[in-house]
């Protein structure tokens, strides 16, 4: 796994953060689906934590010409439309109260010119902690286009991502990212991403960076996840 190592070395040389996932995803129906996700969690400006939860989508039938530009990516909710989302997490960090937050998702994919798949997230996180309850909106926008190389196929990538904060009343963070898919078979793809972020929540400017490496898991009750 070159592109690992490299992402890892690329965090020791510059002193940034690395950042490990593993998604596992199954679905239960065309229009139905639920995954697991453990990560080292860094977004928004959070200390150094750990995430762990499930989640549960549902989303329309795909779209002919979605499916056409994200046939190479293994996770098939890019060839839909709308994609709906709720979900827990319990977030735990050293000599912190864990954390208990409910995310609610919302999703649209566009097919752009030139094979380029647009991906509009909107996202909710209703946080609890230790009695305190505070709440953050976030906007991901992401731009993506498969590459042949060839026989193979690389999916790159660029997303930005800014942060409205309850407990600072303002837009305090702004999240920007450049990474690229790796699918391997047909249940397996490896991310690996580089993140730059700039938080003006509790500091005048302060920026970090990340690197980022993603396990995604991919299975289903059917052969085929057609409309």
């Amino acid at each position: 796994m070159a592109f690992v190592c490299f992402a890892c070395l690329l965090a020791r040389a510059q002193d940034t953060q690395f950042l490990p996932e593993v998604d596992v995803y199954y679905r239960f129906t065309p229009k139905v689906r639920a995954y697991l996700q453990a990560k080292d969690d860094r977004a928004g400006g959070d200390p150094q934590q750990f995430t762990f939860g499930p989640s549960v989508q549902l989303n329309l039938k795909p779209l002919v010409r979605l499916r056409r530009i994200a046939e190479s990516d293994l996770d098939e909710s890019k060839s839909r439309t709308l994609v709906a989302e709720t979900g827990y997490r319990i977030i735990t960090a050293p000599n912190t109260p864990d954390t208990n937050r409910a995310e609610e998702a919302l999703t649209s994919h566009l097919p752009l010119i030139a094979g380029i798949l647009l991906s509009d997230r909107n996202r909710a996180d209703l946080q609890w902690q230790n009695g305190d309850f505070t709440w953050r909106y976030r906007n991901k926008l992401t731009l993506q286009r498969t590459l042949p190389v060839f026989s193979y196929h690389l999916i790159p990538y660029v997303a930005a991502e800014p942060f409205y904060e309850s407990q600072y009343n303002k837009w305090s963070t702004t999240d920007l990212y450049v990474g690229c898919l790796f699918p391997v078979g047909k249940h397996v793809q490896f991310e690996s991403y580089y993140e730059h972020e700039n938080n003006t929540g509790k500091h005048l400017n302060k920026q970090d960076n990340f690197v980022g490496v993603v396990l995604y898991l991919y299975f289903s009750r059917q052969r085929s996840s057609g409309p």
